[in-house]
């Protein structure tokens, strides 16, 4: 059988680790990126192993494109080369636009969207020799549909969804397919750090009751990853629990 590996940026908590110890159970070997978090990223490459796959955590900042290319070398080293790429790693800070320093705006760039392009660029040319991959964004509902005091992260979020319509339509002859998840409000860090009112206030807001958690963004990348998507590409699915219906 041929061996499945893949690269999840920003997969050492939240959302990225749900979305690596998924793809584990699925099958895959994972590189587990991170920026700061070293313990957290083995801790999530322990786990992997401990399932029977392989993985290897490697730090860089997805925002530096040698960095990245680094990566990709050491990580296709170590586990072969990267079929599927899952670009996870962003931040967010909340803030009045008018407030919004250049350094933000641009770091928001840099990562959340330039990241993704470091990383696609670095895994694309094995790739397109093999006329097969697969590669997922993760955007958030906040680029589709607007988010007050988080303009510069719903902007770069609603770059990738142009990037994966765009690159789609770009790689579908090359047999690589390029899909979206948007998450909605997840239980993760990026939510907690906000307040216990304005986390209650997003339970009230989203039609299921809940907030979603890194398992239900998990699924929906696997379902992404596997077979039984062969003919989807560019498309954007939005896990939000009907907040954005």
């Amino acid at each position: 059988m041929m061996r499945k590996t893949a690269l999840v940026t920003g997969a050492s908590r939240g959302i990225g680790r749900g979305i690596a110890l998924q793809l584990a159970q699925e099958g895959w070997d994972i590189c587990v990126n991170y920026l700061q978090q070293q313990h957290a990223a083995e801790d999530t490459a322990a786990r992997i192993r401990s399932m029977g796959r392989s993985a290897v955590a490697i730090q860089a900042d997805v925002a530096d494109r040698t960095s990245v290319t680094h990566m990709v070398r050491d990580a296709e080293t170590c586990l072969g080369p990267i079929s599927l790429l899952v670009n996870n790693a962003g931040i967010s800070v909340s803030g009045l636009f008018q407030d919004l320093s250049d350094d933000v705006w641009d770091r928001h760039m840099a990562v959340n969207l330039g990241g993704a392009r470091n990383a696609i660029q670095a895994v694309l040319p094995r790739m397109l020799d093999q006329k097969s991959g697969c590669i997922i964004n993760i955007s958030s509902m906040w680029g589709l549909r607007g988010a007050s005091c988080e303009v510069a992260y719903a902007c770069s979020k609603a770059a990738l969804v142009g990037l994966t319509r765009s690159l789609a339509l770009e790689l579908a002859p090359s047999g690589i397919r390029v899909n979206c998840v948007a998450p909605g409000c997840i239980d993760t860090d990026m939510v907690r750090k906000l307040g216990d009112d304005t986390r209650a206030m997003l339970v009230e807001e989203t039609p299921l009751g809940r907030l979603g958690t890194p398992e239900d963004i998990a699924h929906a990348v696997a379902f992404f990853a596997s077979e039984k998507a062969s003919f989807l590409t560019g498309q954007i699915l939005t896990a939000d629990g009907g907040f954005t219906v």
